[in-house]
């Protein structure tokens, strides 16, 4: 059973920046995925075995995805916070490697995790 667990949500002001981190049962492609209320779910990055990551154009270069594979720990962080990154923030197991840094995809991941909320004010 794959069990996921997301931390390190919370408040910060626009500009400021938080760390993310999800721990797993087992590496797999790994995913963060992102959603506002009244919103979709929205792909922020994944990143395969080998560390090879894509993010959405709303992240790049403000986010960076990382991970250990001594802890089994997935990190999101997040710089320049700004209030549209607003959003309950989930890690999910993608099923499978192959394809993992063409696209972030909710329907591609079958394991979630239940979020962590991160609030950004203006």
């Amino acid at each position: 059973q794959v069990h996921l667990v997301e931390s390190g949500g919370g408040s910060v002001q626009a500009g400021g920046s938080l760390r993310l981190s999800c721990t797993v049962s087992g590496y797999h492609c790994m995913g963060w995925f992102r959603q506002a209320p009244g919103k979709e779910r929205e792909g922020v990055v994944s990143i395969d075995g080998a560390g090879r990551s894509r993010y959405a154009d709303s992240v790049k270069g403000r986010f960076t995805v990382s991970r250990d594979d001594g802890t089994l720990r997935l990190y999101l962080q997040l710089n320049n916070a700004t209030p549209e990154d607003t959003a309950m923030y989930y890690c999910a197991r993608r099923r499978t490697f192959y394809g993992c840094t063409e696209g972030v995809t909710a329907e591609d991941y079958d394991y979630w995790g239940r979020g962590t909320q991160v609030t950004v004010s203006s």
